[in-house]
């Protein structure tokens, strides 16, 4: 479980990665246009795309309290936040930059796990007030499939814009060795 949860990692770093280096191309206005999406803009999307995975790694925390270096992986990432706000350019930059670290608190999170953490439960109260309790391999999958769908909405926009954006390729320098 281990190896392909930790590969899904290292392909949203490189999905995300993607996903910036095609907007730092496009200018302050074009990425926070309002393009109809939920989110609003390019911009927006991406915004949330950061705070979800910030919103999910605090949820990991609860997890595994006493995985020291599992908590060190993921406070890299503490202070970190997604402006709900347009940006500035330097906070677009900012932004960017609170991705990449997201992205690698994450990978070094689920380097530092065992197989047998994956079990841990993580305490949820969404579902109508009725508390749950869900496997962390569980949300470490959501956390997947949510910027995975996110990312899929800036696809869309950007094919829109006829700009190309196939950021959905298989890199073989995430495989599992």
């Amino acid at each position: 479980m281990k190896d392909i949860l930790l590969m899904d990692a290292k392909y949203n770093k490189e999905a995300d990665q993607a996903v910036v280096s095609l907007l730092d191309k496009l200018s302050l206005d074009e990425r926070e246009k309002e393009r109809g999406s939920y989110y609003g803009s390019l911009s927006g999307l991406v915004r949330h795309i950061l705070g979800g995975t910030l919103f999910f790694e605090g949820l990991f925390k609860t997890a595994l309290p006493n995985n020291a270096d599992a908590l060190k992986a993921l406070a890299a990432a503490e202070g970190l936040s997604a402006p709900k706000e347009k940006l500035t350019e330097d906070q677009w930059k900012g932004v960017a930059a609170a991705i990449t670290t997201a992205d690698d608190a994450l990978i070094n999170f689920i380097s530092a796990l065992s197989e047998e953490d994956f079990k841990a439960p993580i305490k949820l109260d969404w579902y109508g007030g009725n508390p749950a309790a869900v496997p962390l391999y569980y949300m470490l999958r959501q956390l997947g499939a949510h910027g995975t769908h996110h990312r899929g909405q800036v696809s869309q926009i950007l094919d829109e814009l006829k700009i190309d954006n196939d950021y959905s390729g298989i890199s073989v320098a995430f495989l599992p060795k």
